[in-house]
């Protein structure tokens, strides 16, 4: 596998950041404004996901990098969470969240692949 001069290189990062802006788009769409919870928890947490990537990757020591993927993993489960409670409460349809859905579970194969990179790096 290359050598990565940079987080915008990563997969992992390309695919959370598509994730990212969905869930903006699918705020201002969706979510009425006086929900400021869903809307502010569902920013937070998608920004979460490119934010702890990169911070991990400005670490320069795996076992680091993998402790912020991680990070970076649990807020893609936060963000599944919060959209099927969307739907739980009636806000949206099951099939509006549908291609958030699958943009999260992109994400997440591309992120266990790179944190097991991550991990084979640093046994090496």
């Amino acid at each position: 596998m290359a050598t990565y001069k940079s987080f915008e290189e990563l997969d992992c990062w390309k695919r959370c950041r598509e994730l990212r802006i969905w869930v903006h788009n699918f705020i201002q769409i969706e979510i009425p404004r006086e929900d400021l919870d869903m809307r502010n928890n569902l920013k937070r947490a998608a920004r979460s996901t490119t934010r702890n990537i990169a911070e991990g990757f400005g670490r320069f020591h795996y076992k680091e990098n993998v402790q912020f993927c991680r990070i970076s993993r649990g807020s893609l489960f936060e963000i599944k969470d919060d959209l099927l409670i969307c739907v739980d409460e009636k806000k949206v349809a099951s099939k509006v969240v549908k291609e958030g859905l699958h943009l999260i579970s992109i994400s997440l194969i591309s992120l266990n692949k790179y944190i097991k990179y991550l991990n084979n790096q640093s046994n090496n």
